[in-house]
């Protein structure tokens, strides 16, 4: 009884949630059970192989999802190589040398291919892959993650395990083009002003909630020193100083790590408290001022207003409400400019468009 206490509340959300949906097109979770009834069991296996062979796949694939949905919509744009007249969006700034994943989506693209030509996007495979991720980490132990997490658990379900796409009966398809401006202009930097931040999502369609909730994402995974080098160096602004004093134990570790110059990826956790986690960790974190980007901290030191300080505090306080929160959040980015009907097209391989 007590287990179903628990899951209760979240199949009232996913319910709500489908219901609030539904009038404008969104597909459930079983959209491909008729054309592609193993896409599911095919994704999640991938996954699984992915980050079991690297931990810190999880959370790269989700990173893969984000950065594809603010660059033109979530429709695979990202993952197309240079060709043609494409300039793949691999090649940005925030991408190069630091987006990771693509050989993962190759291969599940693959798989599907055998099983089901032409049927399954690159874009629906990002987002399947993208929720399987955080399923994965989330159904963990703090020693190391537990594989099959379709086995019962002590955990309360997470909600996105039942993420919506909204689209058309036709399913989300796939880019004809890649934007490199887009990715230079759309995808928020590590080091980012707290108005730049809100700019950058209400640019998406996403408000101050969703960045909040989204930020949480970084309770998982690692940064290159390069990424937070300006954050240990040269953050001496007075609202940070404000709230934090400037040279702390975690500064100084971090300085240990990412010099002032070289060693540029060199690689530490964004949530040092439980890294292998996803969890509420991240927002303890920010409020201690231990966030590891410029753009973690900023939510607590640049918001003079209070309103989004309020989220940090209510999702340090209560994980289930962050765990809701954030599954809302990306479902509505999951839905992004997503592609239907006779736009893009469902492609062969996610690294070019078919010809």
């Amino acid at each position: 009884m007590s287990c179903l206490r628990l899951l209760l509340p979240v199949l009232v959300l996913i319910y709500q949630f489908e219901r609030s949906t539904s009038y404008e097109g969104a597909l459930a979770p079983d959209y491909y059970k008729e054309t592609c009834s193993m896409v599911e069991e095919i994704v999640q296996r991938q996954v699984e192989i992915a980050v079991l062979k690297d931990p810190r796949m999880a959370a790269s694939l989700l990173r893969l999802h984000f950065h594809d949905c603010f660059v033109m919509g979530c429709d695979a744009s990202v993952l197309l190589d240079d060709f043609g007249g494409i300039v793949s969006e691999k090649q940005a700034v925030p991408n190069k040398n630091s987006l990771r994943g693509f050989k993962v989506i190759d291969e599940i693209k693959y798989i599907l291919e055998e099983a089901c030509p032409c049927t399954v996007s690159c874009a629906d495979i990002l987002a399947i892959a993208a929720r399987d991720s955080v399923a994965l980490v989330y159904y963990s132990t703090p020693d190391m993650p537990v594989l099959g997490y379709r086995s019962s658990s002590n955990h309360t379900p997470l909600p996105l395990l039942s993420i919506q796409r909204e689209v058309d009966t036709d399913g989300k398809r796939d880019s004809l083009k890649a934007s490199f401006n887009g990715a230079n202009q759309f995808i928020p930097a590590p080091n980012s002003s707290l108005e730049t931040l809100i700019a950058n999502f209400q640019q998406q369609g996403l408000d101050t909630g969703d960045l909040v909730a989204l930020s949480g994402s970084h309770t998982m995974g690692k940064a290159r020193c390069l990424s937070f080098r300006q954050r240990i160096y040269d953050d001496n602004s007075e609202e940070y100083l404000s709230y934090h004093p400037r040279d702390t134990i975690f500064r100084r570790i971090l300085r240990s790590i990412c010099p002032e110059s070289g060693k540029d990826d060199a690689v530490t956790p964004l949530d040092f408290a439980t890294p292998a986690r996803f969890d509420n960790r991240y927002f303890h974190n920010v409020i201690q001022g231990k966030g590891l980007l410029q753009s973690d901290n900023v939510l607590v030191s640049q918001d003079h207003d209070g309103e989004i300080r309020e989220h940090v505090w209510a999702y340090a306080s209560n994980q289930e409400l962050f765990f809701a929160s954030f599954a809302k959040s990306m479902i509505k980015m999951g839905n992004i400019n997503v592609l239907t009907g006779d736009q893009g097209e469902i492609r062969k391989t996610c690294r070019f468009v078919n010809t």
